[in-house]
C-alpha cells in the first residue's frame, strides 16, 4: 500500500497508474482533467508543455547572462572567468567540436541548433532525478493539482514534436540544396538508377526518410520513460526509508543514460541534416 500526497492510501498498482497520468486540458470542453480518467483525443498535456518551456527559459537565461558577463569582462580586460563561464565554455567547445567533425558544410544555424538540442533535452531528462512525489506534493499543496508529471522527455508528444522539427529542417535543406527536382529525383532514382524501379525506390526512400523522426522520438521517449518507470516502481514497492538503497545506484547510472540520450539526439540531428546536403549523382 502507498500513501499519496493527498493522504489517500492506495495499492501499488494504483500508485503507478496515478504517476503515469498527465495534467491535461480537454480542448473539447476547455477543462482541466484532474483525475485518472482517460480523456478524449483532443487533449494537451499541460505539465509537459509547462516544464518544457520552463526549462527552455532557464537554459536561455543562464547562457545569455554568462555570455553578457563574459563580454563585459572582455571589454574591461578582466581575464578571470567565473566557474560557470568555464563550465559553459566547455559545453560550447564540446558541441562545436562534434559539429565540425560531422558537418562539413557552411551553415551558421547548425552549431546553435546542436547546442540547444543537447542542453534542452539534458535538462528535460534531468527532471527524472527529482523525487517522484516532491513536485506533485508541491502542486497539490499550493494549487490543489492531483496529477503532475515533471519529465517532458518521458512524454511521446514532446519527443515527437522535437523530432518533427528536425524532420522539417531535413526537408527544407534537402530542397534548398538540391532543388525540388533534385529532391524528387533522389526519392525516385535511388538506390536503383533506372525508371522501372521508381515505385520500389520511392517506397524505400520514403521509409528511410520517415524513419528518421520516428527513431529520434521513440529512442529518447523509450529510454527516459523506462527510467522514470523504474523510479516509480521503487517508490511503490519499498517503504520510504529503504528506497535510497535502490534509488541511489539507479540515479547514478541514470545520469549516464540522460546524458547519452541527449548526445545521441544531438548527433543524429546533425547527421540527418548533413545527409540532406549530400548530392547523389
Amino acid at each position: 500500500m502507498v500513501t499519496l500526497t493527498s493522504g489517500v492510501i492506495i495499492t501499488s498498482k494504483e500508485y503507478i497508474n496515478h504517476h503515469l497520468h498527465h495534467l491535461q486540458l480537454d480542448l473539447s470542453s476547455l477543462k482541466l482533467i484532474t483525475n485518472d480518467k482517460v480523456p478524449s483525443f483532443w487533449i494537451l498535456n499541460i505539465d509537459s508543455i509547462f516544464f518544457s518551456f520552463l526549462l527552455g527559459i532557464i537554459f536561455s537565461l543562464i547562457f545569455s547572462l554568462v555570455a553578457i558577463k563574459a563580454n563585459k569582462a572582455t571589454n574591461t580586460n578582466n581575464s578571470i572567468p567565473s566557474k560557470m563561464q568555464i563550465f559553459i565554455e566547455l559545453i560550447v567547445s564540446f558541441i562545436d567540436k562534434n559539429v565540425k567533425d560531422i558537418f562539413y558544410y557552411q551553415n551558421n544555424i547548425i552549431a546553435p541548433l546542436a547546442l540547444t538540442t543537447f542542453v534542452w533535452i539534458f535538462l528535460m531528462n534531468l527532471m527524472d532525478l527529482i523525487s517522484i512525489d516532491f513536485l506533485p506534493y508541491v502542486a497539490k499543496y499550493l494549487f490543489n493539482i492531483n496529477l503532475l508529471r515533471v519529465v517532458p522527455s518521458a512524454d511521446i508528444n514532446i519527443t515527437f514534436s522535437m523530432a518533427i522539427g528536425v524532420f522539417v529542417l531535413i526537408l527544407f535543406y534537402s530542397i534548398k540544396v538540391k532543388g525540388i527536382n533534385g529532391f524528387i529525383k533522389e526519392l525516385t532514382m535511388q538506390p536503383f538508377n533506372h525508371p522501372i524501379f521508381i515505385p520500389i525506390n520511392l517506397i524505400i526512400e520514403c521509409i528511410s526518410l520517415f524513419s528518421k523522426p520516428i527513431s529520434l522520438s521513440l529512442r529518447l521517449f523509450g529510454n527516459i520513460y523506462s527510467g522514470e518507470l523504474i523510479f516509480i516502481l521503487i517508490a511503490s514497492l519499498l517503504p520510504w526509508w529503504a528506497q535510497w538503497m535502490l534509488n541511489l545506484p539507479w540515479a547514478i547510472f541514470h545520469v549516464l543514460i540522460i546524458t547519452l540520450q541527449s548526445f545521441i539526439f544531438m548527433v543524429l540531428t546533425i547527421i540527418y541534416i548533413a545527409m540532406a546536403y549530400e548530392k547523389h549523382d
